[in-house]
């Protein structure tokens, strides 16, 4: 059971795994995942359907004062995709509990809101195309802007479909405020899970010189240095959580491309969300970016 923290709303005994559905085959991923992860915690699942009804206007214009039954048949499609829901989380954890809601706000506003309050908001993934429009706008504005923790339900594509059960928890270890939420939810996921933890930490986004296949003094005694920070990084959280067995892995350059390929053994990546731009996407920063586009695991995108 996760600890009630009274000085964090995500960590309260009443904050709910909030999931989103869609219809689609990946929101039915998710929510599978989110079901199971929501009874292993011993916390209420609420299943969230957004219609977008406001948005259907352009399509409605004046006949739906014609033929009011339009927007009947959009607000049943809602319910009909909430019971089956409902009953989809069921056969996966028979004694769960369970709201759901369906209503006329967008997808991403009302799990937006919800997020506020949420353990853990959980999405399903679209694909693995590279640009954000494929991503689909919901996931993509939902992870940039939730509160708290946001997963992304990513199954492995070279696993026919299937989500990644077993394998560690890998965390990428940046040494930023934000990496410090990041690192507190890994270790509490490991902990929970009981599987080892690797702490990732990839101190440049740059490659640094080498030459004949040697590596410049500089470079070692950079790398010695980050060795230091990693330890001291996660040093503290190893006293809080004894029982979580860690492995800290120290690389040179390209976090994005050493996270990747831990998704293919991990049953979950933990990153912070970092970005400072304006536009949507980039408030994840690159990073997060790519691994909630390709990584073959489900990856949790932690806000501070």
């Amino acid at each position: 059971m996760t600890e009630q923290r009274f000085d964090d709303p995500h960590h309260l005994a009443t904050a709910k795994i909030v999931v989103g559905v869609d219809g689609s085959d990946g929101s039915w991923t998710a929510l599978r995942w989110a079901a199971r992860f929501a009874a292993d915690r011993g916390r209420e699942l609420e299943i969230l359907h957004g219609m977008d009804a406001v948005g259907n206007d352009w399509v409605l214009g004046d006949y739906e004062v014609v033929i009011p039954s339009v927007l009947d048949v959009i607000r049943q499609q809602g319910q009909d995709v909430v019971a089956r829901a409902e009953r989809v989380a069921r056969s996966v954890a028979p004694e769960l509990r369970i709201s759901s809601r369906a209503t006329t706000d967008t997808g991403k506003q009302l799990l937006i809101e919800h997020s506020a309050e949420a353990y853990a908001v959980v999405l399903g993934a679209t694909g693995n195309a590279g640009t954000f429009t494929h991503l689909g706008s919901t996931l993509l504005a939902v992870t940039a802007h939730a509160r708290g923790a946001v997963v992304v339900v990513r199954p492995d594509p070279d696993a026919d479909g299937a989500v990644h059960t077993s394998g560690p928890v890998v965390v990428g270890v940046d040494g930023s405020p934000v990496g410090d939420a990041a690192i507190e939810a890994a270790f509490t996921e490991a902990a929970e899970r009981d599987v080892e933890l690797v702490a990732v930490h990839v101190w440049s986004d740059w490659d640094s010189g080498r030459f004949a296949g040697h590596a410049h003094r500089a470079e070692a005694e950079l790398d010695n240095i980050e060795r230091a920070v990693l330890a001291e990084r996660v040093a503290g959280w190893q006293e809080k959580f004894p029982e979580v067995r860690v492995a800290r892995k120290v690389e040179v350059s390209a976090p994005a491309s050493h996270l990747l390929s831990w998704s293919n053994v991990a049953q979950l990546l933990v990153v912070g969300s970092r970005g400072r731009g304006g536009f949507a996407g980039m408030l994840l920063g690159s990073t997060a970016n790519t691994l909630v586009q390709h990584a073959s695991c489900p990856v949790m995108v932690v806000h501070p």
